[in-house]
């Protein structure tokens, strides 16, 4: 006896696993989607989500750290606000600029 392979059977056989990409294709698009989600909310955390909590402002010539606290906030800890301001500044210089931005919390 002869055996008879159909191509039919051959070619089930081969698509199976080219079956299975687009429901691999759609768990990784899922997972890279939520991985997406999560940092953005926590970027959005780590640089202080209420935009209303902050002002920007603009270093003048002269302008230091404890000239901007102190006048930002009379009466404060001088100390305490800038470190504040170094909190929602990450990555500041211990040298400001003329021109550069700052955010200073508004409390």
């Amino acid at each position: 006896m002869y055996a008879v392979s159909t191509p039919q059977s051959r070619s089930l056989a081969r698509r199976r696993p080219r079956d299975a990409w687009p429901g691999r294709l759609r768990a990784i698009a899922l997972v890279a989607g939520a991985v997406l989600a999560l940092s953005l909310g926590l970027a959005k955390a780590a640089w202080g989500g209420a935009s209303g909590d902050f002002e920007t402002v603009t270093v003048q010539p002269g302008d230091s750290l404890w000239s901007i606290a102190s006048a930002r906030y009379p009466g404060a800890d001088v100390r305490e606000r800038i470190w504040e301001i170094q909190q929602a500044n990450p990555g500041l210089s211990p040298s400001l600029y003329p021109g550069e931005l700052l955010k200073v919390p508004t409390r």
